[in-house]
């Protein structure tokens, strides 16, 4: 029996031309849903999306370090103690405070950065100490130790606690604050803040309510002499 060959059929141009937009119309598509599947994961919640409403710069129990008779400015200064830039602006700062002390009112708030191991314990440390009225002395402390302690991944707890000892603190009173809650909810307080407000680095600082970019010392300078005019 002889076969018959399979018939040919001619190839249509148009017709290949509209195949390939199909498959890639489907394939964009595909691409499209993959995509907001894992964007409806992953989003944040709507609530997560706001802005905190009731974030402020300086709060009524935020450390203050000056007290001026007459308040022209507020300078404050989200910080971690971890932090080396932070350290290396404390002579600067503590400069500024002497100067303009009399008129602008200095705040320190807490910001321990996540990758810093014992910037929160150190933290939880300095807020205990100021519980018994020792605040800026266990703040200067800290940086003052920190070559010491600073970028170390074990936990600097007991060091800190000597610290304590050697300011005189009731260490009963001082280990009750480094463990309260109360003690992490007002850290937890200033980062909450601090986040809401832009704060990314450390030292942040506001003037006057308003964030700074500090390109130098005589910069800095300037805009706290035009503060307290």
């Amino acid at each position: 029996m002889t076969q018959v060959p399979p018939t040919t059929v001619p190839t249509d141009p148009a017709r290949k031309v509209r195949t390939v937009i199909w498959i890639l119309l489907a394939a964009i598509v595909g691409a499209g849903l993959i995509w907001y599947a894992v964007f409806t994961a992953t989003k944040p919640e709507p609530d997560a999306l706001q802005p905190v409403a009731d974030a402020q710069v300086i709060r009524e129990d935020s450390h203050r370090l000056t007290t001026p008779a007459t308040e022209k400015a507020q300078l404050v200064e989200f910080l971690d103690f971890e932090c080396e830039s932070c350290r290396a602006a404390e002579p600067l700062v503590e400069e500024l405070k002497k100067e303009y002390g009399d008129r602008i009112t200095f705040v320190n708030r807490y910001f321990p950065l996540p990758g810093h191991a014992n910037s929160g314990t150190a933290a939880l440390a300095v807020e205990a100490a100021a519980r018994q009225g020792k605040y800026e002395q266990m703040a200067a402390k800290m940086f003052e130790s920190q070559p010491q302690w600073g970028e170390k991944q074990d936990s600097q707890a007991a060091l800190f606690r000597t610290y304590a000892e050697a300011l005189g603190l009731d260490l009963n009173q001082y280990d009750a604050d480094v463990a309260a809650e109360e003690t992490k909810e007002r850290i937890r307080k200033d980062i909450t803040d601090g986040k809401a407000l832009g704060v990314t680095g450390t030292p942040t600082f506001f003037l006057d309510g308003q964030k700074l970019t500090i390109n130098s010392e005589a910069q800095f300078r300037q805009l706290l002499d035009d503060a307290v005019k």
